[in-house]
C-alpha cells in the first residue's frame, strides 16, 4: 500500500464516474471495496470519502496493518485525562467511516437498533475481533437483554452467536476487517462513546432505535456548520432505509426539534438540515 501522502482518489482521476452525481471531492482518502456485476467481481481502489460515500454497494475498510505486526510502542507518560473538553472532528470522522463500512458489510435488512449494536461492537473490539459490551452500556442503549439483536447479527454470519444474560455480554466478531484497525482502541473507545452522544443530535435514549440511527447518521456528516447538505442515496444507505422512510424520520425529528428544517432537492437529489 503507498504511503499516505501519496494516495490519491482514483475516482476523481477517472472524473467520478463510478457514482452518480455529486458534490465533488472531499475529505480524507480511504479504501474503498465496491460489489459489481450483483458480486461477479469486486473493485477495492483508494476514493475520498466524498466518492467512497457516493458509490453505491461501497465499503470502506477500515485502515489496518498488513503484514507483520507492528511492534509494541515505547511507555509513554501516563497523562491524567481531560474532562469537560468536546470531542474533535476524528470521532465523528471515524463514527461517519465504521457506517459507511456497515451500511455494506451487513444485509440490508439488519434492524436499526442491530446497527447501533454492530457499530459499538466494531469500535470497541480488540485486534482479535473480542469485545466486551458493559450491562450499564446495553442498559443506557435501551439494548439490555434484546437476544433478538445479537442473533440477528449472528444470523448475519458478522459475529458468534452470543450467549445472553444478565451482566456484560462478551461476542467475538467474525468480519476480518474489524481487526487490528488504526487508530488504535482507545481513539476508537472515545469515538464510540461519541456515538452514543452525537452532539448536537442528542435524543433521549428512549427514542426509537431508528430515530437515534438517522439522527446519529445526520451528526457524523455534518461539518459543524449550522447547514449541511448530503445526498439522499448516502443518508439513506447509512440508515438501512429507503429514501421514503428516510423522508418520514427526518420530518420526525423536526416536529421533535432536533432540526429546525430539512429539504430535499429532486434536481441534484441533496438533502439539506440546518440544526435550531
Amino acid at each position: 500500500m503507498l504511503p499516505a501522502h501519496l494516495r490519491t482518489c482514483q475516482c476523481r482521476l477517472l472524473g467520478c464516474c463510478w457514482h452518480p452525481r455529486s458534490r465533488g471531492c472531499g475529505g480524507p482518502v480511504l479504501l474503498a471495496l465496491t460489489r459489481q456485476a450483483g458480486g461477479r467481481s469486486w473493485r477495492l481502489a483508494d476514493a475520498c470519502a466524498a466518492c467512497a460515500a457516493a458509490t453505491g454497494s461501497t465499503a470502506v475498510v477500515p485502515d489496518t496493518w498488513l503484514g507483520s505486526r507492528r511492534p509494541e510502542p515505547a511507555p509513554r507518560p501516563v497523562r491524567r485525562a481531560r474532562r469537560g473538553l468536546p470531542p474533535g472532528p476524528g470521532e465523528r470522522t471515524r463514527v461517519r467511516e465504521m457506517l459507511t463500512y456497515l451500511s455494506a458489510a451487513l444485509p440490508q435488512f439488519t434492524s436499526p437498533a442491530g446497527r447501533l449494536l454492530a457499530l459499538q461492537c466494531a469500535l470497541r473490539s480488540d485486534t482479535r475481533g473480542h469485545v466486551t459490551l458493559a450491562d450499564g452500556l446495553l442498559r443506557g442503549m435501551r439494548l439490555r437483554g434484546r437476544r433478538e439483536l445479537w442473533l440477528e447479527l449472528s444470523q448475519a454470519g458478522w459475529l458468534e452467536t452470543a450467549t445472553v444474560r444478565e451482566g456484560p455480554v462478551t461476542v467475538r466478531l467474525l468480519d476480518a476487517a474489524v481487526l487490528d484497525q488504526a487508530p488504535g482502541r482507545g481513539v476508537r473507545r472515545r469515538a464510540a462513546h461519541w456515538a452514543l452522544h452525537p452532539a448536537p443530535l442528542v435524543l433521549p435514549p428512549a427514542s426509537p432505535a431508528a430515530l437515534r440511527l438517522t439522527a446519529l447518521v445526520l451528526a457524523s456528516l455534518s461539518s459543524g456548520t449550522a447547514a449541511n447538505t448530503e445526498d439522499m442515496g448516502t443518508v439513506s444507505r447509512m440508515c438501512g432505509h429507503s429514501p421514503q422512510q428516510t423522508k418520514e424520520l427526518l420530518d420526525r425529528l423536526v416536529s421533535a426539534h432536533s432540526l429546525a428544517i430539512w429539504r430535499h432537492d429532486c434536481d441534484t437529489d441533496e438533502v439539506l438540515w440546518q440544526f435550531p
